[in-house]
């Protein structure tokens, strides 16, 4: 029976089982899942916190992760400055990035989420406000949504990955996991 595995990430796990071949060990992704055979379906980066899937289904790794599927993934995003019609504009059509416009998005202004604190917090500036941001994409490049924010003048602070599919991230707390029943 295929494994499903719903995981929210916290900061600053890498998104990988091992750490090996550095001085330090970094906390991975075996300091919370102990279950054999089953591996992460796409990648969040240590920066980054939220939903990670994880099966032991090779197809179903593929449908999850592979932008070929157009599987939506959201995010909610605080940035460093005000999101202006324009910006948001510029995110919804495509940006223009180093490796290509990306993808048209689905974004909007959101009030502050109520989300678990992060450890250690995002920095704190009286002279630049911030604001967050509700991004959907479908396509996975390496960091987009923080190259797509910059892109538009509006630098990343946090990045949580509320939602994949039709998967979200619904009472599972940081560091917790659960199981999904596959049909």
């Amino acid at each position: 029976m295929t494994r499903l595995i719903l995981f929210n990430k916290p900061y600053d796990v890498l998104c990988q089982f091992t750490d090996r071949g550095t001085d330090t060990p970094r906390a991975t992704l075996s300091d919370f899942i102990d279950l054999p055979g089953v591996y992460p379906a796409g990648r969040l980066d240590r920066d980054s916190e939220g939903l990670l899937a994880l099966t032991d289904d090779g197809r179903l790794q593929a449908r999850i992760a592979d932008p070929k599927f157009k599987l939506a993934k959201t995010y909610l995003v605080q940035v460093e400055g005000i999101a202006d019609d324009a910006a948001l504009e510029t995110l919804r059509n495509g940006v223009a990035l180093k490796d290509g416009v990306t993808r048209r998005a689905q974004v909007e202004a959101i009030d502050p989420p109520d989300l678990w604190p992060r450890n250690p917090p995002v920095r704190f500036r009286k002279t630049v406000p911030d604001s967050w941001l509700r991004l959907t994409i479908r396509e996975g490049r390496n960091r987009q949504v923080r190259r797509m924010t910059a892109a538009v003048g509006l630098p990343t602070l946090r990045l949580v990955r509320w939602s994949i599919g039709d998967w979200s991230l619904d009472d599972i707390a940081p560091g917790e996991w659960r199981e999904v029943p596959q049909g």
